[in-house]
């Protein structure tokens, strides 16, 4: 998939000129979802618990399911993206569950890496750089300029990058909604005003003056005059720490918070209106291309009161001038986030991560302090957010490692697919730390359908425990586990692409499901079997994985289950970058060993294949 950000000539297609025309997102067909689905549960069952779910899956396809699939292709017929609507609400609105930490994601800025290295008293300077290049952005989206993505020749859906900016989360008793204010140019007025959090306290001002954004250096002096006036008075409230607290909580005190002042209810409308939130940061975490950890820990979990945790952006600048962001993973998924900093990254080496135009400073107004009206109920919930939100990250263990031995380069020339060399290798590191396999999630993207986001993919298939069990037996000879590799790879890849195709199962299963409740059925028997849960249904996979791509960008996850761990990396020629999440409170996990484990399973596979092709 091309990924560039190829910037196009304004006579050429706009950013999201194909969305009328992308094909809507197909139902596949139930014979084949419930087939794939029992091939998918065989690794977690024993002889006799398989013929069972067999038997509830054959009642299924027989039954009750011939009826909700007919329900469900009524509802495909007149919606050009069936799952949109649920998804949205199943998988983010309705989790009551603190989804700073549980459902955001974040990462480390790859600046670092070249001509940003770690260096005190450069943080104004390179947030209002990166701020600069973030804006530009913006403005190639609002005069839809960013090039279109493709597959092959496929365009690609862009919907996503349309929650990018000016885009919040708004708790609710019972469940949570999205506000989004961006607009294209052609569409309209967008709001222009940046949020700044820093030491507790929260300001905004105007990125746009007389029609032209802020130059890096007018960014520059809003910022200082923020941060002096931070670091000259006492802290603030640190309000934003509620955004990381339990959903319906959240949403009854900022009921609360509204009705004690109908002023912060305008406050608050300026925060969920802003473009993004830019965070200055006190923490100093090292940082190195070989170690991220210590950076990706503090972006995905680090100080909850300069973090707006239901915005879609945050843009984290450290005191030593390390970046880093945290997102809600409601409105988009990682990519558009790799892709803004991805076109960043690019810009900062291009300028050599100065900036050379004019030190020119007009005069425009100062950044204002959004400063609530607060008692002392509202002081104490905010001390209780911050007690609770340390208490469950104090539990995380994140370790953020570079494999230097090789990258993609030796590995395709091994003839193998980087990511399915990951998906593998991580299939053998788990086999041989536990003992036995993993149910598995990994992201496939479906956006060559309309409003397409994401499918699950299962690696842990038959063929991948099958040659597990292989690499672990001294009888096996190095052939016939190279031939068990090659029949693994061939499944995950197919798999693979049903998945980008719209023929995954999990979506097409919870669809099922779904149309049930709607109807106010009992729920199907093989949504209740042990197999559901066991092979990762309704959220319990093991093993939360995600290529992040092959870019220098990447970031992090916290585990889906308590017993499970978070599993991001991206691939590049030379190495192979990874981010694993554990809970410290589960004792048989430990992202460390399972880190050294898939070490020793990359330099066997490539062993395996080197000494095979011989």
């Amino acid at each position: 998939m091309n990924m560039e950000n190829q910037v196009t000539d304004s006579s050429e297609e706009r950013t999201f000129q194909y969305q009328r025309t992308l094909p809507s997102l197909p139902v596949p067909a139930l014979e084949e979802s419930l087939k794939k689905y029992l091939d998918s549960v065989k690794p977690f069952l024993n002889e006799e618990e398989y013929q069972r779910t067999e038997s509830i899956v054959k009642a299924f396809e027989n039954g009750i399911g011939k009826e909700l699939q007919q329900k469900l292709l009524e509802r495909a017929k007149v919606k050009r993206n069936w799952l949109e609507e649920w998804w949205l609400k199943v998988a983010y609105l309705e989790a009551r569950i603190p989804t700073q930490i549980f459902h955001n994601f974040g990462g480390p800025g790859p600046y670092f890496e070249h001509y940003w290295p770690v260096k005190e008293g450069t943080q104004i300077e390179r947030a209002s750089i990166s701020t600069w290049h973030t804006l530009k952005f913006w403005e190639l989206l609002r005069t839809e300029k960013l090039g279109v993505h493709r597959s092959g020749n496929v365009p690609l859906d862009m919907n996503q990058f349309r929650m990018l900016f000016c885009t919040c989360k708004i708790p609710g008793i019972t469940q949570d909604s999205i506000v989004n204010y961006f607009r294209t140019e052609s569409e309209g007025e967008c709001p222009s005003h940046l949020l700044v959090l820093c030491r507790g306290r929260i300001f905004t001002f105007d990125a746009v003056h007389d029609g032209h954004i802020l130059s890096p250096p007018e960014i520059s002096r809003q910022l200082t005059y923020i941060q002096k006036k931070c670091y000259n008075e006492p802290e603030g409230p640190g309000l934003a720490a509620l955004t990381s607290e339990e959903r319906a909580r959240w949403a009854q005190t900022r009921d609360y918070l509204i009705n004690l002042d109908p002023r912060n209810l305008s406050l608050l409308e300026k925060i969920q209106t802003s473009l993004f939130s830019i965070c200055l940061d006190e923490a100093s975490p090292q940082a190195s291309p070989e170690d991220y950890t210590q950076v990706t820990k503090l972006a995905l979990a680090g100080d909850p009161t300069t973090r707006w945790g239901d915005k879609s952006y945050n843009c984290i600048t450290f005191s030593n001038g390390v970046l880093g962001s945290l997102c809600d993973h409601a409105p988009f998924d990682a990519m558009v986030v790799v892709v803004l900093c991805s076109y960043i990254d690019q810009k900062v080496v291009e300028s050599e991560g100065r900036w050379k135009g004019s030190d020119k400073v007009r005069d425009f107004p100062w950044p204002e302090e959004l400063v609530f009206s607060l008692d002392q109920k509202m002081l104490n919930d905010i001390a209780y957010a911050k007690e609770q939100y340390h208490k469950q990250v104090s539990d995380l263990q994140l370790v953020n490692y570079a494999f230097t031995s090789f990258g993609k380069s030796l590995i395709k020339k091994q003839k193998l697919h980087p990511d399915t060399f990951v998906q593998l290798a991580l299939q053998l590191a788990y086999y041989k730390l536990h003992g036995h396999p993993a149910s598995c999630y990994e992201t496939a993207m479906t956006r060559r359908f309309y409003h397409g986001r994401t499918e699950t993919m299962r690696p842990c298939t038959v063929e991948a425990v099958e040659w597990c069990k292989s690499m672990l037996d001294p009888d096996c000879t190095s052939g016939q586990q190279y031939q068990l590799l090659l029949k693994a790879v061939s499944k995950h890849n197919k798999l693979m692409k049903e998945c980008e195709n719209g023929k995954g199962i999990d979506r097409h299963l919870l669809g099922l499901l779904l149309v049930a409740k709607d109807q106010c059925l009992p729920v199907p028997e093989i949504f209740l079997d042990p197999a559901f849960s066991r092979s990762g249904g309704g959220g319990n996979f093991v093993l939360s994985t995600s290529l992040v791509g092959y870019t220098r960008v990447g970031g992090a996850v916290v585990p889906m289950v308590p017993h499970g761990y978070g599993f991001f990396y991206r691939i590049r020629d030379d190495r192979i970058v990874v981010a694993c999440s554990t809970w410290i409170s589960c004792s048989d996990t430990d992202a460390e060993k399972l880190w050294k484990s898939l070490v020793q399973s990359f330099h066997e596979i490539i062993q395996l294949t080197a000494t095979a092709q011989l």
